[in-house]
């Protein structure tokens, strides 16, 4: 099952790091990871998406809790939560087929950031289904290249993850 962690961390070199390389030694996987400033310059947010067992989620937030960096850790997956990727996908786009592929950005609410004569960039930010269906509509287009950014989380509600 996939867990997705807030962390509040210190801002520091050599954090995001440590935290992986203890997931990785436990052989969990990271199926994604974001990390950027808060309102605080002096603390991290990162929002990490761990692959484990259900039962297995305790232990890697307690073990990331003792790291001496990091200030709080919080399972958003338990909490009502709003969760967002960011890609940017490059696809053919011959002048017979640009009208198919503007109507289809509009279809998902996209939008295309870059035109060539021989492709198009198109902006999506949604969560990872949306993601995810978007790229299954624009295969048969010939997509060329993908970026992801990785799930990224806010609880809802007026509670900061400081209180949760």
């Amino acid at each position: 099952m996939k867990h997705t962690l807030a962390l509040l961390v210190v801002n520091r070199p050599t954090v995001l790091s440590h935290i992986s390389g203890l997931i990785s030694r436990r052989f969990y996987n990271i199926e994604s990871i974001a990390a950027g400033p808060t309102e605080d310059p002096k603390v991290t947010r990162i929002t990490l998406v761990v692959e484990c067992e259900e039962h297995e989620i305790d232990q890697v937030i307690m073990q990331i809790s003792k790291l001496v960096d990091v200030i709080k850790v919080t399972n958003l997956t338990s909490v009502k939560s709003i969760t967002r990727e960011l890609a940017l996908i490059k696809v053919k786009a011959v002048p017979e087929k640009r009208t198919d592929i503007v109507d289809i950005v509009n279809i998902f609410r996209a939008k295309i950031v870059d035109v060539n004569r021989e492709t198009m960039v198109i902006e999506l930010t949604g969560e990872t289904d949306k993601i995810d269906a978007l790229l299954d509509v624009l295969q048969e287009h010939g997509i060329v290249e993908i970026v992801r950014t990785g799930k990224i989380a806010l609880s809802r509600g007026p509670e900061s993850a400081k209180e949760l």
